[in-house]
Protein backbone atom coordinates (compact mmCIF):
# COMPACT_ATOMS: atom_id res chain seq x y z
CA UNK A 1 0.00 0.00 0.00
CA UNK A 2 2.91 2.48 1.00
CA UNK A 3 4.59 1.59 -2.14
CA UNK A 4 1.71 2.36 -4.41
CA UNK A 5 0.94 5.66 -2.73
CA UNK A 6 4.67 6.57 -3.32
CA UNK A 7 4.96 5.40 -6.92
CA UNK A 8 1.55 7.49 -7.14
CA UNK A 9 3.16 10.47 -5.69
CA UNK A 10 6.14 9.92 -8.03
CA UNK A 11 4.13 9.70 -11.35
CA UNK A 12 2.26 12.84 -10.22
CA UNK A 13 6.07 14.60 -9.50
CA UNK A 14 6.64 13.40 -13.29
CA UNK A 15 3.47 14.47 -14.55
CA UNK A 16 4.09 17.91 -12.86
CA UNK A 17 7.82 18.56 -14.21
CA UNK A 18 6.90 17.45 -17.56
CA UNK A 19 3.53 20.02 -18.28
CA UNK A 20 6.35 22.75 -15.90
CA UNK A 21 8.91 22.23 -18.93
CA UNK A 22 6.36 22.27 -21.60
CA UNK A 23 4.47 25.67 -20.45
CA UNK A 24 7.90 27.03 -20.35
CA UNK A 25 8.89 26.07 -23.49
CA UNK A 26 5.73 27.30 -25.32
CA UNK A 27 6.15 30.89 -23.40
CA UNK A 28 10.37 30.76 -24.47
CA UNK A 29 9.52 30.27 -27.76
CA UNK A 30 6.40 32.51 -28.30
CA UNK A 31 9.00 35.13 -26.62
CA UNK A 32 11.35 34.72 -29.20
CA UNK A 33 9.02 34.16 -31.80
CA UNK A 34 8.64 38.41 -32.44
CA UNK A 35 12.29 38.57 -33.98
CA UNK A 36 11.43 35.25 -36.02
CA UNK A 37 11.72 35.51 -39.85
CA UNK A 38 11.69 31.30 -39.88
CA UNK A 39 9.21 28.73 -38.43
CA UNK A 40 9.67 27.98 -34.68
CA UNK A 41 9.70 25.33 -32.64
CA UNK A 42 6.01 25.32 -30.94
CA UNK A 43 5.07 28.33 -33.09
CA UNK A 44 1.72 28.97 -32.79
CA UNK A 45 0.63 32.55 -34.44
CA UNK A 46 1.93 34.02 -38.22
CA UNK A 47 5.49 34.84 -38.64
CA UNK A 48 6.49 38.31 -37.67
CA UNK A 49 5.48 40.59 -40.92
CA UNK A 50 8.06 42.66 -42.62
CA UNK A 51 6.93 44.93 -45.40
CA UNK A 52 3.40 47.09 -45.96
CA UNK A 53 1.81 43.69 -47.49
CA UNK A 54 2.93 41.55 -44.82
CA UNK A 55 1.69 43.49 -42.03
CA UNK A 56 -1.77 44.10 -44.27
CA UNK A 57 -2.44 40.94 -44.17
CA UNK A 58 -1.75 40.01 -40.87
CA UNK A 59 -3.95 42.59 -39.84
CA UNK A 60 -6.83 41.41 -41.84
CA UNK A 61 -6.13 37.60 -40.38
CA UNK A 62 -6.53 38.88 -37.06
CA UNK A 63 -10.00 41.17 -37.88
CA UNK A 64 -10.99 38.18 -39.54
CA UNK A 65 -10.32 35.82 -36.31
CA UNK A 66 -12.42 38.44 -34.33
CA UNK A 67 -15.39 38.03 -36.31
CA UNK A 68 -15.45 34.09 -37.02
CA UNK A 69 -14.76 34.29 -32.66
CA UNK A 70 -17.90 36.32 -32.32
CA UNK A 71 -20.40 34.10 -34.58
CA UNK A 72 -19.14 30.94 -33.89
CA UNK A 73 -19.32 32.29 -29.53
CA UNK A 74 -23.20 33.91 -30.67
CA UNK A 75 -24.07 30.63 -32.75
CA UNK A 76 -22.65 28.16 -29.46
CA UNK A 77 -24.76 30.01 -26.79
CA UNK A 78 -27.94 30.36 -29.63
CA UNK A 79 -27.31 26.44 -29.65
CA UNK A 80 -27.50 25.97 -25.69
CA UNK A 81 -30.25 28.31 -25.24
CA UNK A 82 -32.43 26.42 -27.77
CA UNK A 83 -31.34 23.40 -26.58
CA UNK A 84 -32.64 24.11 -23.00
CA UNK A 85 -35.86 26.22 -23.66
CA UNK A 86 -37.37 23.85 -26.31
CA UNK A 87 -36.39 20.68 -24.65
CA UNK A 88 -38.91 17.99 -24.25
CA UNK A 89 -40.08 18.17 -20.80
CA UNK A 90 -41.56 21.91 -20.45
CA UNK A 91 -42.75 21.73 -23.84
CA UNK A 92 -44.68 18.43 -24.68
CA UNK A 93 -46.69 20.07 -26.64
CA UNK A 94 -44.49 21.66 -29.60
CA UNK A 95 -44.58 25.12 -31.07
CA UNK A 96 -46.18 24.45 -34.66
CA UNK A 97 -44.44 28.31 -35.99
CA UNK A 98 -42.83 27.82 -39.41
CA UNK A 99 -42.33 31.28 -40.42
CA UNK A 100 -41.25 34.81 -38.76
CA UNK A 101 -40.49 37.35 -41.07
CA UNK A 102 -38.62 39.88 -38.70
CA UNK A 103 -35.91 36.69 -37.98
CA UNK A 104 -36.24 35.86 -41.60
CA UNK A 105 -34.73 39.71 -42.80
CA UNK A 106 -31.84 39.61 -39.86
CA UNK A 107 -30.51 36.35 -40.70
CA UNK A 108 -30.60 37.57 -44.35
CA UNK A 109 -29.61 41.02 -43.49
CA UNK A 110 -26.87 40.29 -40.95
CA UNK A 111 -24.26 38.00 -42.87
CA UNK A 112 -24.91 40.55 -45.80
CA UNK A 113 -23.67 43.53 -43.84
CA UNK A 114 -20.97 41.01 -42.25
CA UNK A 115 -19.30 39.84 -45.67
CA UNK A 116 -19.52 43.85 -46.49
CA UNK A 117 -17.94 44.65 -43.43
CA UNK A 118 -15.15 42.04 -44.76
CA UNK A 119 -14.97 43.04 -48.35
CA UNK A 120 -13.64 46.28 -47.57
CA UNK A 121 -9.80 45.32 -46.35
CA UNK A 122 -9.79 42.09 -48.12
CA UNK A 123 -10.29 44.38 -51.70
CA UNK A 124 -7.90 46.75 -50.58
CA UNK A 125 -5.75 44.02 -49.68
CA UNK A 126 -6.28 42.49 -52.91
CA UNK A 127 -5.42 46.00 -54.93
CA UNK A 128 -2.30 46.71 -52.85
CA UNK A 129 -0.42 43.16 -53.77
CA UNK A 130 -1.73 43.86 -57.32
CA UNK A 131 1.98 44.26 -59.42
CA UNK A 132 1.85 46.89 -61.50
CA UNK A 133 2.98 49.13 -58.42
CA UNK A 134 6.25 50.94 -59.20
CA UNK A 135 9.52 48.89 -57.90
CA UNK A 136 13.17 49.30 -57.62
CA UNK A 137 14.38 46.34 -58.60
CA UNK A 138 13.19 42.44 -60.54
CA UNK A 139 13.82 39.39 -59.89
CA UNK A 140 13.05 36.02 -62.19
CA UNK A 141 12.55 32.78 -59.68
CA UNK A 142 12.51 29.25 -61.42
CA UNK A 143 11.59 26.56 -59.77
CA UNK A 144 13.42 23.03 -60.77
CA UNK A 145 13.67 19.38 -59.34
CA UNK A 146 14.82 20.37 -56.88
CA UNK A 147 15.97 23.70 -56.16
CA UNK A 148 15.75 27.42 -57.16
CA UNK A 149 17.24 29.21 -59.86
CA UNK A 150 17.60 33.00 -59.24
CA UNK A 151 18.25 35.57 -62.39
CA UNK A 152 18.39 39.59 -62.21
CA UNK A 153 17.77 40.63 -65.72
CA UNK A 154 19.06 44.26 -64.89
CA UNK A 155 22.47 42.88 -64.14
CA UNK A 156 23.21 40.02 -65.90
CA UNK A 157 23.94 37.11 -63.22
CA UNK A 158 22.18 34.07 -62.53
CA UNK A 159 22.72 31.34 -60.31
CA UNK A 160 21.13 28.27 -58.10
CA UNK A 161 20.24 27.63 -54.39
CA UNK A 162 20.80 24.28 -53.31
CA UNK A 163 20.40 22.71 -49.79
CA UNK A 164 23.07 22.64 -47.49
CA UNK A 165 23.53 18.76 -46.59
CA UNK A 166 23.05 18.52 -43.27
CA UNK A 167 26.52 17.18 -42.55
CA UNK A 168 27.70 20.86 -44.11
CA UNK A 169 25.61 22.63 -41.47
CA UNK A 170 27.73 25.63 -39.64
CA UNK A 171 27.14 26.17 -36.03
CA UNK A 172 24.43 29.31 -37.48
CA UNK A 173 23.53 27.57 -40.38
CA UNK A 174 19.47 25.86 -39.40
CA UNK A 175 18.58 22.51 -40.93
CA UNK A 176 16.28 22.19 -43.29
CA UNK A 177 16.50 25.78 -44.34
CA UNK A 178 19.69 27.19 -44.89
CA UNK A 179 21.22 27.17 -48.95
CA UNK A 180 24.45 27.47 -50.12
CA UNK A 181 23.44 30.61 -52.55
CA UNK A 182 20.47 33.10 -50.88
CA UNK A 183 19.23 35.39 -52.89
CA UNK A 184 20.48 38.36 -51.86
CA UNK A 185 18.76 42.00 -51.83
CA UNK A 186 18.92 45.35 -50.73
CA UNK A 187 17.32 46.49 -47.38
CA UNK A 188 14.46 49.17 -47.76
CA UNK A 189 13.83 47.86 -51.66
CA UNK A 190 10.37 47.26 -53.70
CA UNK A 191 10.85 44.47 -55.78
CA UNK A 192 9.10 42.38 -58.36
CA UNK A 193 8.91 38.81 -58.54
CA UNK A 194 8.96 36.99 -62.10
CA UNK A 195 8.58 33.33 -61.08
CA UNK A 196 8.50 30.51 -63.70
CA UNK A 197 9.38 26.56 -63.65
CA UNK A 198 11.58 24.21 -65.47
CA UNK A 199 9.35 21.03 -65.22
CA UNK A 200 6.28 20.33 -62.09
CA UNK A 201 4.60 22.99 -60.42
CA UNK A 202 6.67 24.49 -56.90
CA UNK A 203 5.44 27.00 -54.86
CA UNK A 204 7.62 30.15 -54.07
CA UNK A 205 6.61 30.68 -50.64
CA UNK A 206 8.42 33.36 -48.03
CA UNK A 207 5.61 33.50 -45.48
CA UNK A 208 7.11 36.75 -43.27
CA UNK A 209 7.02 38.96 -46.88
CA UNK A 210 4.07 37.72 -47.93
CA UNK A 211 4.71 35.82 -50.63
CA UNK A 212 3.46 32.70 -51.87
CA UNK A 213 3.19 32.15 -56.00
CA UNK A 214 3.32 28.95 -58.03
CA UNK A 215 6.05 28.72 -60.52
CA UNK A 216 4.50 26.56 -63.88
CA UNK A 217 6.30 25.94 -66.76
CA UNK A 218 5.66 27.70 -69.63
CA UNK A 219 3.82 30.83 -67.67
CA UNK A 220 5.43 33.38 -65.84
CA UNK A 221 3.28 34.76 -62.54
CA UNK A 222 4.12 38.76 -61.11
CA UNK A 223 4.27 39.45 -57.47
CA UNK A 224 5.98 42.13 -55.49
CA UNK A 225 6.61 42.97 -51.81
CA UNK A 226 8.98 45.43 -49.80
CA UNK A 227 11.78 44.53 -47.93
CA UNK A 228 12.06 46.60 -45.01
CA UNK A 229 15.05 48.51 -43.82
CA UNK A 230 17.23 46.01 -41.22
CA UNK A 231 19.98 43.12 -42.40
CA UNK A 232 18.63 40.27 -41.42
CA UNK A 233 17.36 36.54 -43.32
CA UNK A 234 13.73 35.74 -44.57
CA UNK A 235 13.48 31.96 -44.39
CA UNK A 236 11.33 30.03 -46.81
CA UNK A 237 9.92 26.84 -48.62
CA UNK A 238 8.28 25.36 -51.31
CA UNK A 239 5.24 24.50 -49.99
CA UNK A 240 3.88 22.35 -53.12
CA UNK A 241 4.12 18.88 -53.21
CA UNK A 242 7.15 18.53 -56.37
CA UNK A 243 8.12 15.35 -55.87
CA UNK A 244 10.38 12.63 -53.82
CA UNK A 245 12.45 16.22 -52.66
CA UNK A 246 9.48 18.95 -52.26
CA UNK A 247 11.28 18.99 -48.42
CA UNK A 248 14.61 19.93 -50.00
CA UNK A 249 14.09 23.11 -51.37
CA UNK A 250 13.94 25.84 -49.24
CA UNK A 251 14.28 29.73 -50.10
CA UNK A 252 16.70 32.43 -47.94
CA UNK A 253 16.10 35.85 -48.95
CA UNK A 254 18.88 38.30 -47.18
CA UNK A 255 18.43 41.71 -47.02
CA UNK A 256 21.87 44.15 -46.96
CA UNK A 257 22.41 47.18 -46.54
CA UNK A 258 23.03 48.85 -49.26
CA UNK A 259 26.78 49.46 -49.32
CA UNK A 260 27.01 45.58 -48.41
CA UNK A 261 24.49 44.78 -51.27
CA UNK A 262 26.89 46.47 -53.66
CA UNK A 263 30.27 45.05 -52.48
CA UNK A 264 27.94 41.48 -52.98
CA UNK A 265 27.00 42.78 -56.43
CA UNK A 266 30.50 43.47 -57.39
CA UNK A 267 31.92 39.95 -56.31
CA UNK A 268 28.63 38.10 -57.74
CA UNK A 269 29.13 39.58 -61.07
CA UNK A 270 32.55 37.73 -61.12
CA UNK A 271 31.32 34.36 -59.22
CA UNK A 272 27.97 34.34 -61.15
CA UNK A 273 28.37 36.09 -64.44
CA UNK A 274 27.01 35.45 -67.96
CA UNK A 275 29.71 37.58 -69.74
CA UNK A 276 32.19 35.86 -72.49
CA UNK A 277 34.99 35.68 -70.91
CA UNK A 278 37.84 37.66 -72.19
CA UNK A 279 41.82 38.88 -71.40
CA UNK A 280 40.47 41.01 -68.41
CA UNK A 281 37.89 38.53 -66.81
CA UNK A 282 38.87 35.01 -67.19
CA UNK A 283 36.48 32.77 -65.04
CA UNK A 284 37.26 29.05 -64.23
CA UNK A 285 34.96 26.60 -63.32
CA UNK A 286 35.67 24.12 -60.80
CA UNK A 287 34.43 20.86 -58.95
CA UNK A 288 31.69 21.60 -56.66
CA UNK A 289 30.36 24.81 -58.62
CA UNK A 290 33.31 26.69 -57.06
CA UNK A 291 34.51 29.99 -59.40
CA UNK A 292 37.22 31.68 -59.57
CA UNK A 293 38.84 34.20 -61.32
CA UNK A 294 42.23 33.59 -63.11
CA UNK A 295 44.56 36.40 -63.21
Amino acid sequence: MIRNFQALIFSWKDKINIAFVGVSSFIFFMANSASASEPKPWQMDLQEPAGIIATKATDLHNFLLVVITLISVFVLGLLVYVCIKFREKPNVKPSKTSHNTLIEVIWTVVPVLILVVIAIPSFKLLYLTEADKPVDMVVKVSGAQWYWNYQYPDEDIAFDSYIIAEADLKEDQKRMLDVDNPLVVPEGTKIKFLITGNDVMHSFFVPSLALQVYSIAGRVNEIWTEVPMGKKKYYGQCNQICGVNHAYMPIVIQALPKDEYQQWLKEAKVKFANTKQSDFNKIALLDKKDIKEIK
